[in-house]
Protein backbone atom coordinates (compact mmCIF):
# COMPACT_ATOMS: atom_id res chain seq x y z
CA UNK A 1 0.00 0.00 0.00
CA UNK A 2 1.31 3.29 -0.72
CA UNK A 3 2.08 5.56 2.14
CA UNK A 4 -0.43 8.76 2.35
CA UNK A 5 1.29 12.16 3.45
CA UNK A 6 -2.13 13.97 4.14
CA UNK A 7 -1.03 17.80 3.10
CA UNK A 8 -2.91 18.95 7.05
CA UNK A 9 -1.67 16.04 9.05
CA UNK A 10 -0.26 17.07 12.33
CA UNK A 11 3.08 15.04 13.71
CA UNK A 12 1.83 13.20 17.53
CA UNK A 13 5.11 13.68 18.42
CA UNK A 14 4.69 17.55 18.65
CA UNK A 15 4.16 18.99 22.00
CA UNK A 16 3.75 22.65 23.85
CA UNK A 17 4.85 23.71 26.96
CA UNK A 18 2.13 25.00 29.32
CA UNK A 19 3.26 26.35 33.03
CA UNK A 20 6.18 23.89 32.68
CA UNK A 21 4.91 21.08 31.48
CA UNK A 22 5.18 19.30 28.26
CA UNK A 23 1.75 18.64 26.67
CA UNK A 24 0.73 17.62 23.14
CA UNK A 25 -0.61 20.10 20.53
CA UNK A 26 -4.28 19.61 20.91
CA UNK A 27 -5.00 22.87 19.70
CA UNK A 28 -2.78 22.33 16.35
CA UNK A 29 -4.56 18.89 15.59
CA UNK A 30 -7.71 20.18 16.40
CA UNK A 31 -7.12 23.48 13.58
CA UNK A 32 -5.58 20.57 11.27
CA UNK A 33 -9.11 19.01 11.33
CA UNK A 34 -10.83 21.88 10.70
CA UNK A 35 -11.84 22.49 7.14
CA UNK A 36 -9.54 23.50 4.49
CA UNK A 37 -9.72 25.04 1.23
CA UNK A 38 -9.67 22.12 -1.47
CA UNK A 39 -6.10 23.58 -2.63
CA UNK A 40 -4.41 23.03 0.58
CA UNK A 41 -5.52 19.66 1.05
CA UNK A 42 -3.66 18.65 -2.49
CA UNK A 43 -1.42 15.98 -2.00
CA UNK A 44 -1.09 14.14 -5.65
CA UNK A 45 0.40 14.83 -9.15
CA UNK A 46 -2.01 14.41 -11.73
CA UNK A 47 -0.54 16.78 -14.57
CA UNK A 48 3.16 16.52 -15.82
CA UNK A 49 4.69 18.80 -19.05
CA UNK A 50 4.98 16.44 -22.05
CA UNK A 51 8.67 17.50 -21.55
CA UNK A 52 9.01 16.04 -17.93
CA UNK A 53 6.09 13.38 -18.52
CA UNK A 54 7.91 11.29 -15.20
CA UNK A 55 7.32 14.56 -13.29
CA UNK A 56 3.68 13.22 -11.63
CA UNK A 57 2.68 10.35 -10.57
CA UNK A 58 -1.15 10.63 -11.05
CA UNK A 59 -1.52 6.60 -10.09
CA UNK A 60 0.97 5.27 -8.20
CA UNK A 61 2.53 3.76 -11.06
CA UNK A 62 4.11 6.96 -12.72
CA UNK A 63 1.50 7.71 -15.67
CA UNK A 64 -0.09 11.30 -15.67
CA UNK A 65 -2.18 13.66 -17.35
CA UNK A 66 -0.48 16.12 -20.29
CA UNK A 67 -0.70 19.67 -19.09
CA UNK A 68 -0.89 20.42 -23.45
CA UNK A 69 -3.58 17.91 -24.02
CA UNK A 70 -5.34 20.09 -21.08
CA UNK A 71 -4.41 23.13 -22.68
CA UNK A 72 -5.73 22.30 -26.25
CA UNK A 73 -9.16 21.50 -24.66
CA UNK A 74 -8.99 24.55 -23.12
CA UNK A 75 -8.37 23.20 -19.50
CA UNK A 76 -5.78 25.80 -18.47
CA UNK A 77 -5.08 26.72 -15.04
CA UNK A 78 -7.34 28.44 -13.14
CA UNK A 79 -9.88 28.25 -15.72
CA UNK A 80 -13.80 28.12 -14.82
CA UNK A 81 -15.81 25.25 -16.33
CA UNK A 82 -19.06 25.43 -16.65
CA UNK A 83 -20.03 21.56 -16.19
CA UNK A 84 -23.90 20.88 -15.96
CA UNK A 85 -24.55 24.07 -14.51
CA UNK A 86 -22.02 24.13 -12.34
CA UNK A 87 -19.12 26.37 -12.18
CA UNK A 88 -16.05 23.94 -11.12
CA UNK A 89 -12.87 25.65 -11.65
CA UNK A 90 -9.57 24.09 -12.69
CA UNK A 91 -6.72 23.91 -9.83
CA UNK A 92 -4.54 27.10 -10.72
CA UNK A 93 -1.00 24.84 -10.65
CA UNK A 94 2.16 24.13 -13.04
CA UNK A 95 2.93 20.97 -14.21
CA UNK A 96 4.29 18.36 -11.60
CA UNK A 97 3.02 20.10 -8.53
CA UNK A 98 0.31 19.13 -6.31
CA UNK A 99 -3.32 19.29 -7.90
CA UNK A 100 -5.52 16.95 -6.50
CA UNK A 101 -6.54 15.10 -3.64
CA UNK A 102 -6.97 11.44 -2.98
CA UNK A 103 -10.19 11.27 -0.70
CA UNK A 104 -9.64 10.16 2.77
CA UNK A 105 -12.01 12.00 4.95
CA UNK A 106 -10.63 15.44 4.56
CA UNK A 107 -12.93 18.47 5.63
CA UNK A 108 -13.30 20.69 2.91
CA UNK A 109 -14.44 24.39 3.18
CA UNK A 110 -17.30 24.97 0.99
CA UNK A 111 -20.26 27.15 1.51
CA UNK A 112 -23.33 28.41 0.42
CA UNK A 113 -26.81 26.74 -0.53
CA UNK A 114 -27.67 24.79 -3.26
CA UNK A 115 -29.76 22.13 -4.81
CA UNK A 116 -26.76 19.50 -5.77
CA UNK A 117 -22.82 18.99 -5.20
CA UNK A 118 -20.74 18.46 -8.03
CA UNK A 119 -17.13 17.33 -8.26
CA UNK A 120 -14.70 17.10 -10.68
CA UNK A 121 -13.48 13.41 -10.20
CA UNK A 122 -11.34 10.91 -11.28
CA UNK A 123 -10.65 7.33 -10.13
CA UNK A 124 -7.22 5.31 -10.40
CA UNK A 125 -6.66 1.27 -10.11
CA UNK A 126 -10.42 1.30 -11.41
CA UNK A 127 -13.92 2.99 -10.01
CA UNK A 128 -13.62 4.66 -6.47
CA UNK A 129 -16.43 5.10 -4.16
CA UNK A 130 -16.84 6.24 -0.89
CA UNK A 131 -19.44 7.58 1.38
CA UNK A 132 -19.27 11.27 2.49
CA UNK A 133 -20.80 13.71 4.58
CA UNK A 134 -22.15 17.18 3.63
CA UNK A 135 -22.57 19.35 6.70
CA UNK A 136 -25.04 22.44 7.19
CA UNK A 137 -24.33 25.28 9.18
CA UNK A 138 -27.19 24.63 11.09
CA UNK A 139 -25.67 21.43 12.24
CA UNK A 140 -27.41 18.94 10.35
CA UNK A 141 -25.77 16.41 8.21
CA UNK A 142 -26.46 14.34 4.95
CA UNK A 143 -24.90 11.84 3.50
CA UNK A 144 -23.60 11.04 0.16
CA UNK A 145 -22.19 8.52 -2.21
CA UNK A 146 -19.28 9.47 -4.61
CA UNK A 147 -18.31 7.04 -7.24
CA UNK A 148 -15.49 8.02 -9.54
CA UNK A 149 -14.98 6.47 -12.67
CA UNK A 150 -11.17 4.95 -13.71
CA UNK A 151 -9.80 7.62 -15.81
CA UNK A 152 -8.33 5.15 -18.19
CA UNK A 153 -11.31 2.60 -18.43
CA UNK A 154 -14.22 4.66 -17.38
CA UNK A 155 -17.42 5.41 -19.89
CA UNK A 156 -16.61 7.98 -22.32
CA UNK A 157 -20.43 8.53 -22.13
CA UNK A 158 -20.21 10.21 -18.63
CA UNK A 159 -17.13 11.60 -19.20
CA UNK A 160 -16.06 15.56 -18.74
CA UNK A 161 -13.26 15.67 -20.97
CA UNK A 162 -11.60 13.04 -22.55
CA UNK A 163 -7.63 13.51 -23.53
CA UNK A 164 -5.68 11.50 -26.17
CA UNK A 165 -2.43 10.77 -24.41
CA UNK A 166 -1.11 9.20 -21.62
CA UNK A 167 2.64 10.61 -20.07
CA UNK A 168 4.37 8.06 -18.29
CA UNK A 169 8.29 8.17 -17.12
CA UNK A 170 9.21 6.68 -20.19
CA UNK A 171 7.26 9.28 -22.79
CA UNK A 172 4.15 10.01 -23.66
CA UNK A 173 2.15 6.89 -25.60
CA UNK A 174 -1.59 6.92 -27.18
CA UNK A 175 -4.00 6.40 -24.64
CA UNK A 176 -7.39 7.92 -23.94
CA UNK A 177 -7.82 9.20 -20.62
CA UNK A 178 -11.15 10.85 -18.75
CA UNK A 179 -12.52 13.17 -16.25
CA UNK A 180 -15.65 13.50 -14.49
CA UNK A 181 -17.81 15.97 -13.46
CA UNK A 182 -19.96 14.01 -11.03
CA UNK A 183 -22.86 15.38 -8.87
CA UNK A 184 -24.59 14.24 -5.55
CA UNK A 185 -27.71 15.57 -3.73
CA UNK A 186 -28.09 18.08 -0.93
CA UNK A 187 -30.66 19.55 1.33
CA UNK A 188 -32.08 22.32 -0.59
CA UNK A 189 -31.99 25.93 0.52
CA UNK A 190 -29.98 24.75 4.08
CA UNK A 191 -26.29 26.67 4.41
CA UNK A 192 -23.71 24.35 3.56
CA UNK A 193 -20.62 24.97 6.11
CA UNK A 194 -18.23 21.82 4.58
CA UNK A 195 -18.30 18.87 2.77
CA UNK A 196 -16.32 15.78 4.12
CA UNK A 197 -14.91 13.80 1.48
CA UNK A 198 -15.20 9.78 1.40
CA UNK A 199 -12.60 7.79 3.20
CA UNK A 200 -9.91 6.02 1.27
CA UNK A 201 -11.66 3.35 -1.19
CA UNK A 202 -9.07 0.75 -0.67
CA UNK A 203 -5.60 -0.52 -1.50
CA UNK A 204 -4.42 -0.03 -4.65
CA UNK A 205 -6.96 2.16 -5.64
CA UNK A 206 -7.79 6.15 -5.27
CA UNK A 207 -10.71 8.69 -5.38
CA UNK A 208 -9.00 11.69 -6.80
CA UNK A 209 -11.15 15.27 -6.31
CA UNK A 210 -9.60 18.08 -8.74
CA UNK A 211 -12.31 20.87 -7.46
CA UNK A 212 -15.90 20.86 -6.05
CA UNK A 213 -18.89 23.96 -5.93
CA UNK A 214 -22.78 23.40 -5.47
CA UNK A 215 -24.49 23.84 -8.27
CA UNK A 216 -26.78 27.08 -7.58
CA UNK A 217 -30.26 27.30 -7.57
CA UNK A 218 -32.03 29.26 -10.38
CA UNK A 219 -35.25 30.87 -8.45
CA UNK A 220 -36.98 33.24 -11.16
CA UNK A 221 -36.04 31.29 -14.57
CA UNK A 222 -37.98 29.03 -16.36
CA UNK A 223 -36.54 27.26 -19.21
CA UNK A 224 -38.62 28.16 -22.59
CA UNK A 225 -36.77 25.87 -25.30
CA UNK A 226 -34.25 23.44 -25.28
CA UNK A 227 -32.80 20.33 -26.98
CA UNK A 228 -30.22 17.72 -26.12
CA UNK A 229 -26.84 17.70 -27.07
CA UNK A 230 -27.41 14.15 -29.58
CA UNK A 231 -24.18 13.60 -31.63
CA UNK A 232 -20.42 15.48 -32.78
CA UNK A 233 -20.99 15.07 -36.44
CA UNK A 234 -18.67 16.66 -39.25
CA UNK A 235 -20.02 20.24 -40.07
CA UNK A 236 -18.69 22.80 -42.36
CA UNK A 237 -16.42 23.49 -42.00
CA UNK A 238 -17.51 27.59 -41.11
CA UNK A 239 -14.96 29.91 -41.68
CA UNK A 240 -15.77 33.35 -40.54
CA UNK A 241 -19.19 32.33 -40.01
CA UNK A 242 -22.58 33.29 -38.46
CA UNK A 243 -25.24 30.88 -37.55
CA UNK A 244 -28.64 31.94 -37.12
CA UNK A 245 -30.47 29.28 -35.01
CA UNK A 246 -34.53 29.04 -35.59
CA UNK A 247 -36.22 27.61 -31.95
CA UNK A 248 -39.63 28.22 -30.59
CA UNK A 249 -40.01 29.78 -27.36
CA UNK A 250 -42.63 27.96 -24.98
CA UNK A 251 -42.66 30.46 -22.28
CA UNK A 252 -42.74 33.77 -22.30
CA UNK A 253 -40.83 36.16 -20.10
CA UNK A 254 -39.14 40.27 -19.61
CA UNK A 255 -35.67 38.97 -19.88
CA UNK A 256 -33.73 35.72 -21.37
CA UNK A 257 -30.81 34.17 -21.48
CA UNK A 258 -29.32 31.29 -24.06
CA UNK A 259 -26.79 28.14 -23.36
CA UNK A 260 -24.48 27.06 -26.06
CA UNK A 261 -23.02 23.56 -25.13
CA UNK A 262 -19.59 22.36 -26.41
CA UNK A 263 -20.60 18.80 -25.53
CA UNK A 264 -18.41 15.78 -26.44
CA UNK A 265 -16.12 17.87 -27.98
CA UNK A 266 -11.92 17.84 -27.70
CA UNK A 267 -11.37 21.30 -28.40
CA UNK A 268 -12.48 24.29 -27.35
CA UNK A 269 -15.04 26.95 -29.44
CA UNK A 270 -14.99 30.54 -29.94
CA UNK A 271 -18.40 32.43 -29.55
CA UNK A 272 -17.35 36.09 -31.28
CA UNK A 273 -20.37 37.48 -30.48
CA UNK A 274 -24.37 36.52 -30.22
CA UNK A 275 -27.69 37.78 -30.57
CA UNK A 276 -31.33 37.23 -29.60
CA UNK A 277 -34.75 38.13 -31.61
CA UNK A 278 -37.89 37.66 -32.90
CA UNK A 279 -38.19 35.55 -35.71
CA UNK A 280 -39.95 37.93 -38.72
CA UNK A 281 -39.90 36.15 -41.84
CA UNK A 282 -36.91 33.58 -42.45
CA UNK A 283 -34.01 34.31 -41.41
CA UNK A 284 -35.19 38.23 -41.22
CA UNK A 285 -35.52 39.61 -37.57
CA UNK A 286 -39.02 40.85 -36.24
CA UNK A 287 -37.35 44.47 -34.62
CA UNK A 288 -33.43 44.85 -34.18
CA UNK A 289 -31.59 41.69 -32.51
CA UNK A 290 -30.81 42.43 -29.10
CA UNK A 291 -26.95 41.58 -28.48
CA UNK A 292 -25.93 39.06 -25.98
CA UNK A 293 -22.91 38.88 -23.61
CA UNK A 294 -20.77 36.56 -21.52
CA UNK A 295 -19.45 37.72 -18.34
CA UNK A 296 -19.74 41.21 -19.60
CA UNK A 297 -17.78 40.58 -23.12
CA UNK A 298 -19.17 39.79 -26.39
CA UNK A 299 -17.79 36.43 -26.92
CA UNK A 300 -16.71 34.22 -25.20
CA UNK A 301 -14.33 30.31 -25.25
CA UNK A 302 -16.06 27.58 -24.12
CA UNK A 303 -13.90 24.72 -23.22
CA UNK A 304 -14.16 20.70 -24.26
CA UNK A 305 -17.39 19.49 -22.80
CA UNK A 306 -18.14 22.14 -21.17
CA UNK A 307 -21.17 25.16 -21.47
CA UNK A 308 -21.62 28.60 -21.37
CA UNK A 309 -24.33 31.04 -20.57
CA UNK A 310 -25.04 34.51 -21.80
CA UNK A 311 -25.31 37.19 -19.12
CA UNK A 312 -29.13 38.09 -18.74
CA UNK A 313 -30.64 40.74 -21.29
CA UNK A 314 -33.72 42.67 -21.11
CA UNK A 315 -35.10 41.19 -24.17
CA UNK A 316 -39.44 40.12 -23.87
CA UNK A 317 -39.50 36.84 -25.11
CA UNK A 318 -43.45 36.19 -26.08
CA UNK A 319 -44.78 32.53 -25.72
CA UNK A 320 -45.48 30.37 -28.27
CA UNK A 321 -43.08 32.18 -30.65
CA UNK A 322 -40.11 31.49 -33.01
CA UNK A 323 -36.92 33.37 -31.67
CA UNK A 324 -33.76 33.95 -33.98
CA UNK A 325 -30.82 33.14 -31.89
CA UNK A 326 -27.12 33.86 -34.02
CA UNK A 327 -23.86 33.42 -32.80
CA UNK A 328 -20.19 34.03 -34.79
CA UNK A 329 -17.86 31.40 -35.43
CA UNK A 330 -14.83 33.04 -36.36
CA UNK A 331 -13.65 29.03 -37.63
CA UNK A 332 -12.71 27.30 -38.89
CA UNK A 333 -15.32 24.96 -37.04
CA UNK A 334 -15.07 21.54 -38.45
CA UNK A 335 -17.09 19.34 -35.97
CA UNK A 336 -19.71 20.57 -33.57
CA UNK A 337 -22.51 18.80 -31.04
CA UNK A 338 -25.39 18.86 -32.47
CA UNK A 339 -29.13 17.99 -32.59
CA UNK A 340 -30.39 16.11 -35.61
CA UNK A 341 -33.94 16.45 -35.83
CA UNK A 342 -34.46 20.03 -35.31
CA UNK A 343 -37.36 19.32 -37.36
CA UNK A 344 -36.83 23.58 -38.69
CA UNK A 345 -34.94 25.56 -40.97
CA UNK A 346 -31.99 27.66 -39.63
CA UNK A 347 -29.53 29.82 -41.06
CA UNK A 348 -25.99 30.49 -41.84
CA UNK A 349 -24.25 33.44 -43.20
CA UNK A 350 -21.43 32.77 -46.35
CA UNK A 351 -17.99 31.65 -45.64
CA UNK A 352 -16.02 35.28 -44.63
CA UNK A 353 -18.86 36.84 -44.42
CA UNK A 354 -17.72 37.58 -40.47
CA UNK A 355 -20.38 38.63 -37.79
CA UNK A 356 -23.78 38.90 -39.01
CA UNK A 357 -25.04 38.42 -35.23
CA UNK A 358 -26.82 42.67 -35.68
CA UNK A 359 -28.17 42.07 -39.09
CA UNK A 360 -32.01 42.77 -38.70
CA UNK A 361 -32.28 41.37 -42.50
CA UNK A 362 -31.66 37.47 -43.44
CA UNK A 363 -30.07 38.57 -46.38
CA UNK A 364 -26.24 37.14 -45.37
CA UNK A 365 -27.84 34.05 -44.41
CA UNK A 366 -27.42 32.21 -47.98
CA UNK A 367 -27.49 29.03 -46.02
CA UNK A 368 -29.38 26.16 -44.66
CA UNK A 369 -29.53 24.03 -41.86
CA UNK A 370 -31.07 21.37 -40.28
CA UNK A 371 -29.82 20.88 -37.27
CA UNK A 372 -29.12 22.72 -34.14
CA UNK A 373 -25.53 22.61 -33.13
CA UNK A 374 -24.01 23.86 -29.94
CA UNK A 375 -27.27 25.86 -29.03
CA UNK A 376 -28.73 24.32 -26.06
CA UNK A 377 -31.37 26.08 -24.11
CA UNK A 378 -33.29 29.83 -23.62
CA UNK A 379 -34.47 30.47 -20.48
CA UNK A 380 -36.87 33.61 -20.05
CA UNK A 381 -37.64 35.18 -16.14
CA UNK A 382 -40.82 34.92 -14.52
CA UNK A 383 -42.91 31.80 -14.69
CA UNK A 384 -42.73 28.85 -11.59
CA UNK A 385 -39.78 26.36 -13.37
CA UNK A 386 -39.40 23.85 -16.19
CA UNK A 387 -41.44 20.16 -16.83
CA UNK A 388 -38.54 18.06 -18.99
CA UNK A 389 -39.79 15.96 -21.34
CA UNK A 390 -37.13 13.14 -21.25
CA UNK A 391 -37.77 10.74 -24.64
CA UNK A 392 -36.78 9.79 -28.02
CA UNK A 393 -38.04 10.34 -31.84
CA UNK A 394 -42.04 10.73 -30.81
CA UNK A 395 -40.95 13.50 -28.26
CA UNK A 396 -38.01 15.32 -30.49
CA UNK A 397 -41.30 15.23 -32.96
CA UNK A 398 -39.66 12.64 -36.25
CA UNK A 399 -42.55 12.35 -38.42
CA UNK A 400 -44.40 15.98 -37.97
CA UNK A 401 -44.51 18.99 -40.20
CA UNK A 402 -41.52 20.90 -40.28
CA UNK A 403 -41.66 24.08 -39.13
CA UNK A 404 -44.90 24.12 -37.67
CA UNK A 405 -43.50 23.31 -34.05
CA UNK A 406 -46.24 20.52 -33.53
CA UNK A 407 -44.70 18.15 -31.70
CA UNK A 408 -46.34 16.95 -28.54
CA UNK A 409 -44.33 18.87 -26.17
CA UNK A 410 -44.80 21.94 -28.07
CA UNK A 411 -48.64 21.58 -27.89
CA UNK A 412 -48.41 20.71 -24.24
CA UNK A 413 -46.37 24.12 -23.14
CA UNK A 414 -49.41 25.99 -25.03
CA UNK A 415 -51.94 24.08 -22.73
CA UNK A 416 -49.70 25.43 -19.78
CA UNK A 417 -49.30 28.96 -20.77
CA UNK A 418 -53.24 29.09 -22.20
CA UNK A 419 -54.73 27.93 -18.52
CA UNK A 420 -54.85 29.73 -15.20
CA UNK A 421 -56.03 27.57 -13.10
CA UNK A 422 -52.13 26.08 -12.49
CA UNK A 423 -48.86 27.45 -12.73
CA UNK A 424 -47.59 28.57 -16.52
CA UNK A 425 -44.84 25.96 -16.31
CA UNK A 426 -42.36 26.07 -18.95
CA UNK A 427 -41.99 22.61 -21.14
CA UNK A 428 -38.86 22.01 -22.68
CA UNK A 429 -37.88 19.05 -24.84
CA UNK A 430 -35.08 17.15 -24.40
CA UNK A 431 -36.14 13.84 -26.91
CA UNK A 432 -33.30 12.54 -29.58
CA UNK A 433 -34.43 10.48 -32.44
CA UNK A 434 -33.32 6.95 -32.05
CA UNK A 435 -32.35 7.30 -28.10
CA UNK A 436 -32.57 4.36 -25.77
CA UNK A 437 -32.66 4.32 -21.76
CA UNK A 438 -29.78 1.72 -21.80
CA UNK A 439 -27.22 1.42 -23.94
CA UNK A 440 -25.79 4.23 -26.23
CA UNK A 441 -26.52 4.97 -29.92
CA UNK A 442 -23.36 7.83 -29.84
CA UNK A 443 -20.59 6.11 -27.80
CA UNK A 444 -19.79 9.95 -26.06
CA UNK A 445 -16.49 10.60 -28.03
CA UNK A 446 -15.24 11.83 -30.87
CA UNK A 447 -16.47 12.65 -34.69
CA UNK A 448 -19.53 9.97 -35.69
CA UNK A 449 -22.22 10.11 -37.68
CA UNK A 450 -24.15 8.50 -35.24
CA UNK A 451 -26.68 11.10 -33.55
CA UNK A 452 -28.76 9.04 -31.47
CA UNK A 453 -27.25 10.47 -28.40
CA UNK A 454 -25.69 8.52 -25.41
CA UNK A 455 -28.50 6.75 -23.21
CA UNK A 456 -31.19 8.24 -20.92
CA UNK A 457 -29.83 7.16 -17.85
CA UNK A 458 -26.12 8.65 -19.29
CA UNK A 459 -27.68 11.90 -20.11
CA UNK A 460 -30.20 12.34 -17.23
CA UNK A 461 -27.38 14.99 -15.48
CA UNK A 462 -27.14 17.09 -18.18
CA UNK A 463 -30.60 16.71 -19.87
CA UNK A 464 -32.39 16.73 -16.76
CA UNK A 465 -31.24 17.71 -12.93
CA UNK A 466 -29.37 19.99 -14.56
CA UNK A 467 -31.88 22.01 -16.58
CA UNK A 468 -33.37 25.55 -15.49
CA UNK A 469 -35.41 25.33 -12.72
CA UNK A 470 -36.32 21.49 -13.28
CA UNK A 471 -39.58 20.83 -11.28
CA UNK A 472 -40.95 17.20 -12.91
CA UNK A 473 -39.29 14.87 -15.66
CA UNK A 474 -41.66 13.39 -17.86
CA UNK A 475 -40.10 10.29 -19.16
CA UNK A 476 -41.60 8.49 -22.49
CA UNK A 477 -39.15 5.90 -23.72
CA UNK A 478 -38.13 2.24 -24.15
CA UNK A 479 -39.76 1.32 -27.96
CA UNK A 480 -36.21 1.46 -29.00
CA UNK A 481 -34.68 -0.88 -25.97
CA UNK A 482 -37.05 -3.53 -26.62
CA UNK A 483 -36.79 -3.04 -30.94
CA UNK A 484 -32.96 -3.63 -30.35
CA UNK A 485 -33.20 -6.48 -28.16
CA UNK A 486 -33.37 -5.22 -24.56
CA UNK A 487 -34.98 -7.37 -21.97
CA UNK A 488 -38.01 -5.91 -20.56
CA UNK A 489 -36.14 -6.29 -16.90
CA UNK A 490 -33.41 -4.03 -18.40
CA UNK A 491 -35.57 -0.94 -19.33
CA UNK A 492 -37.51 -1.46 -15.98
CA UNK A 493 -34.46 -1.28 -13.99
CA UNK A 494 -32.98 1.90 -15.99
CA UNK A 495 -36.80 3.33 -16.03
CA UNK A 496 -36.28 2.49 -12.02
CA UNK A 497 -32.69 4.17 -12.05
CA UNK A 498 -33.83 7.08 -13.63
CA UNK A 499 -36.90 7.82 -10.82
CA UNK A 500 -34.72 6.90 -7.94
CA UNK A 501 -31.55 9.49 -9.47
CA UNK A 502 -34.97 12.22 -9.96
CA UNK A 503 -36.32 11.71 -6.57
CA UNK A 504 -32.69 12.25 -4.82
CA UNK A 505 -32.93 15.52 -6.70
CA UNK A 506 -36.67 16.45 -5.50
CA UNK A 507 -37.95 16.18 -8.92
CA UNK A 508 -41.72 14.44 -9.71
CA UNK A 509 -41.21 11.59 -11.48
CA UNK A 510 -43.60 10.97 -14.56
CA UNK A 511 -43.41 7.96 -16.51
CA UNK A 512 -45.57 7.82 -20.11
CA UNK A 513 -46.07 3.75 -21.25
CA UNK A 514 -44.80 2.98 -24.41
CA UNK A 515 -46.43 3.41 -27.59
CA UNK A 516 -47.29 0.51 -30.11
CA UNK A 517 -45.08 -0.32 -33.83
CA UNK A 518 -47.07 -3.21 -35.39
CA UNK A 519 -46.27 -2.62 -38.84
CA UNK A 520 -42.59 -1.05 -38.75
CA UNK A 521 -40.12 -3.39 -40.31
CA UNK A 522 -38.18 -4.74 -36.82
CA UNK A 523 -41.41 -4.62 -34.53
CA UNK A 524 -42.00 -8.26 -34.06
CA UNK A 525 -44.61 -9.65 -31.77
CA UNK A 526 -42.00 -10.94 -29.47
CA UNK A 527 -40.99 -6.96 -29.58
CA UNK A 528 -44.61 -6.27 -28.33
CA UNK A 529 -44.22 -8.59 -25.67
CA UNK A 530 -41.59 -6.79 -24.08
CA UNK A 531 -43.25 -3.57 -24.83
CA UNK A 532 -46.55 -5.30 -22.89
CA UNK A 533 -44.05 -5.96 -19.78
CA UNK A 534 -42.43 -2.59 -19.87
CA UNK A 535 -46.08 -0.97 -19.65
CA UNK A 536 -47.17 -3.47 -17.18
CA UNK A 537 -44.75 -2.18 -15.03
CA UNK A 538 -45.22 1.64 -15.36
CA UNK A 539 -49.28 1.33 -15.07
CA UNK A 540 -47.81 -0.32 -11.96
CA UNK A 541 -44.99 0.79 -10.78
CA UNK A 542 -45.50 0.48 -7.03
CA UNK A 543 -44.35 4.04 -6.30
CA UNK A 544 -41.50 3.61 -8.37
CA UNK A 545 -42.83 7.26 -10.31
CA UNK A 546 -45.37 9.40 -9.08
CA UNK A 547 -47.80 9.31 -12.18
CA UNK A 548 -48.26 7.37 -15.08
CA UNK A 549 -49.56 9.02 -19.11
CA UNK A 550 -51.16 5.97 -20.95
CA UNK A 551 -49.77 7.27 -24.05
CA UNK A 552 -50.63 3.75 -25.29
CA UNK A 553 -54.02 3.70 -24.52
CA UNK A 554 -54.52 6.92 -26.00
CA UNK A 555 -53.14 5.90 -29.74
CA UNK A 556 -53.68 2.50 -29.92
CA UNK A 557 -56.18 0.76 -32.41
CA UNK A 558 -58.93 -0.29 -30.02
CA UNK A 559 -59.45 -3.12 -32.61
CA UNK A 560 -55.39 -3.86 -32.77
CA UNK A 561 -54.13 -3.00 -29.49
CA UNK A 562 -50.46 -3.88 -31.10
CA UNK A 563 -50.70 -1.09 -33.67
CA UNK A 564 -51.21 2.92 -33.83
CA UNK A 565 -54.50 3.82 -34.65
CA UNK A 566 -54.57 5.02 -38.50
CA UNK A 567 -55.71 8.24 -38.26
CA UNK A 568 -52.70 9.14 -35.77
CA UNK A 569 -49.82 7.20 -38.06
CA UNK A 570 -47.79 9.06 -39.94
CA UNK A 571 -47.54 6.30 -42.42
CA UNK A 572 -44.19 4.34 -40.54
CA UNK A 573 -46.11 2.80 -38.41
CA UNK A 574 -43.77 3.61 -35.82
CA UNK A 575 -44.28 7.26 -35.19
CA UNK A 576 -47.77 9.16 -34.64
CA UNK A 577 -47.98 12.16 -37.43
CA UNK A 578 -49.58 15.55 -36.18
CA UNK A 579 -52.81 14.51 -35.29
CA UNK A 580 -51.20 11.40 -33.23
CA UNK A 581 -48.81 14.07 -30.95
CA UNK A 582 -52.03 16.39 -30.53
CA UNK A 583 -53.61 13.21 -29.02
CA UNK A 584 -50.81 12.96 -26.67
CA UNK A 585 -50.40 16.20 -25.28
CA UNK A 586 -54.34 17.07 -25.13
CA UNK A 587 -54.93 13.34 -23.22
CA UNK A 588 -52.28 15.05 -20.69
CA UNK A 589 -54.27 15.88 -16.98
CA UNK A 590 -52.16 18.78 -16.56
CA UNK A 591 -52.16 18.62 -12.74
CA UNK A 592 -50.62 15.29 -12.84
CA UNK A 593 -47.49 17.14 -14.19
CA UNK A 594 -47.59 19.65 -10.68
CA UNK A 595 -45.30 18.89 -8.32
Amino acid sequence: MRVRQWGTTVPLALTLTVAGTAVPAVADQQRAAEPQPLARLFDNKAVSDDARSGAADFDGAGSSLSAQDLAAAGWTPGRALDLDATRLTWPRTTPGTPDNVRANGQAVRLGGTGTALSFLVAGTGGDATGTGTVEYKDGSRSTYELTAPDWRTGPLSTKAVALPHLNTAAGQRAETVRLYAVTVPVRPGRQVRSVVLPKDPGPDRDLHVFAAALRRATPGWTGSWAASSAGYTKVGPWRDQTLRLVVHAGAGGRQARVRLENTFAATPVDIGAASVAVQGSGAATKGKPVPLTFGGQRGTRIPAGAQAFSDPVDFAVPADTNLLVSFHLAGPVGAAPVHKEAIQRSYVSATGSGDRTGDAGGAAYTGTLTTWPFLSGVDVTGGPGSIVALGDSITDGVKSTQGANRRWPDTLARRFQNQTALPKYGVINHGISANRIVTDRYKGDGISTDTGGVSAQHRLERDVLAQTSARTVVVFEGINDVRSGTSAAEVIEGLRNIARRAHERGLRVVAATVAPCEGYPDCYPEVDQRRQAVNAFIRNSGGAVDAVLDFDAVIRDPERPQRMLPAYDSGDHLHPGDEGLKALAESVELRKLVP
